[in-house]
């Protein structure tokens, strides 16, 4: 921005009133046209940043798009990796469930329970309820545990007085995650080689039963 406009006076030229307003006309002239100039400057400096953050907040959503999209289609691989060997490694941990179904869902307005369920192994005395997930999370296991008292309510609605178990699926695990699900008395089932491993919750930890 240019520099205000300076004015001097001539002492042998000694200034009349008409002199001095002409100044002050040039001087108010010269600091409107700057003012001008530094709003018109400043409007296109906004103009350009809420361009920049409509572009930013366009390429998060899109973003976040894909990333959902990938992350459903790497769960439902995970689901298809998992499922079929379900009922095979529960067995070999002492667990004979005669049944499995997958994406169970439960809509009882009139008891206002809503909820889905991934994978929903049973028999006669237990029900196994397994959440699976490509990378798991703290707040994952929490709306799991919320999961299991749902259904729990669900099921002593309808005279259904098994015992039910619960269990976190995932690709990758953290410990934090994994230790967070087996003190919230959840099986945990980690990928091993072709197949997967079950953590048991032992020691510190007990099974918790719904």
């Amino acid at each position: 921005m240019e520099t205000t406009q300076e004015f001097t006076i001539d002492p042998t030229d000694p200034p009349t009133f008409e002199k001095v307003w002409k100044m002050f006309q040039e001087m108010s002239r010269e600091t409107d046209r700057q003012f001008k100039e530094m709003s018109r400057e400043t409007d296109r400096q906004f103009k350009e940043t809420r361009e920049q953050i409509a572009a930013t907040g366009k390429q998060m959503k899109e973003t976040d798009k894909r990333l959902g999209e990938l992350t459903n289609r790497f769960g439902d691989m995970v689901e298809h990796m998992v499922v079929p060997n379900l009922l095979k490694r529960f067995k070999a941990e002492g667990f004979v469930f005669e049944m499995a179904s997958r994406d169970l869902k439960v809509a009882d307005e009139k008891n206002n329970i809503f909820l889905e369920v991934d994978v929903f192994l049973q028999n006669g005395d237990k029900v196994m309820v397994v959440e699976i997930k490509a990378t798991p999370t703290v707040r994952d296991i929490a709306d799991h545990v919320k999961r299991m008292e749902k259904l729990r309510r669900y099921a002593g609605l309808r005279g259904d007085s098994r015992k039910y178990l619960g269990a976190i699926a995932g690709v990758v695990v953290s410990d934090s995650v994994k230790n967070r699900a087996l003190s919230s008395g959840f099986f945990v089932l980690v990928p091993s080689g072709d197949t997967f491993n079950i953590i048991k919750p032992e020691g510190k930890y007990r099974v918790r039963e719904w």
